[in-house]
């Protein structure tokens, strides 16, 4: 049996190395992530994270591999901030978080041949009011480039967060409560 993410995210491979997953393997689904405005945050994320999952098993996994999909997302007033798509975009959220309280949506889904589990975390992120100063520094790092919401809570945007209402490890993309939870259903215990 193998464990596939279907990733190429190198915070979900590192959460999932920092709980010594055996026979992991790394394969991005490739589809485009086609846009759903009718679907609450929840519902996008389980949707995105199914579509991402379904792909790389049809392509890729054997009757009792494990596949693991997940899409993270931030919302801010009913907004949501997917990857900035430039420096400028990046500021542009980062603005638009400081100071302010915003969610973090990852669904994550688990398919095992036939069986298929879907859930989804919440989390209440609180920055606090940062300098355009502050965010132009942050951005030439280029660490918000590739991250829902332009920032990483694991990296120098540890120094914006005041405050975390939920799991800290769905702030970076992976939900390790929950998908524990959801591999020992499918027959999978981590530890």
């Amino acid at each position: 049996m193998k464990i596939i993410l279907a990733s190429g995210s190198p915070r979900r491979k590192e959460l999932l190395e920092m709980l010594n997953v055996k026979n992991l393997e790394i394969i991005p689904a490739v589809g485009e992530e086609a846009p759903h405005p009718e679907l609450a945050p929840d519902a996008l994320v389980k949707e995105l994270s199914r579509c991402k999952a379904a792909e790389v098993a049809a392509r890729c996994a054997g009757a009792d591999d494990v596949v693991i999909g997940a899409d993270t997302i931030v919302v801010l007033d009913d907004a949501v901030l997917g990857k900035p798509k430039s420096p400028d975009d990046a500021k542009r959220m980062l603005r638009a978080l400081s100071g302010r309280s915003h969610t973090v949506f990852t669904g994550v889904t688990v398919i095992r041949g036939s069986e298929q589990l879907r859930c989804a975390e919440r989390t209440e992120v609180s920055f606090r009011a940062l300098s355009d100063e502050e965010i132009a520094r942050y951005v030439a790092t280029g660490e918000p480039m590739d991250k829902a919401g332009a920032y990483g809570a694991q990296g120098y945007a540890s120094l914006f967060v005041e405050r975390l209402d939920g799991d800290f490890f769905n702030v970076m993309g992976l939900p390790l409560c929950a998908l524990g939870i959801l591999l020992n259903q499918i027959g999978v215990n981590l530890i």
